[in-house]
């Protein structure tokens, strides 16, 4: 398996270093190890839904 590092993560989904971290430590993506003090996240794995953010589909 490749992996990439939060940073590249970040730059990929359009979103911060830090909140790719936060990510990785509340376990949202899958298969993120820590290496020391780098994140290493899977070179092919999906952006997590954003839980802090409504839906905008009608109940």
């Amino acid at each position: 398996m490749e992996y990439i590092t939060a940073k590249e993560a970040a730059k990929n989904w359009g979103i911060s270093q830090r909140r790719v971290q936060i990510l990785c430590e509340q376990g949202r993506i899958t298969g993120a190890v820590r290496l020391g003090w780098v994140w290493a996240v899977p070179k092919n794995v999906e952006k997590p839904i954003d839980m802090r953010k409504k839906s905008s589909i009608p109940n």
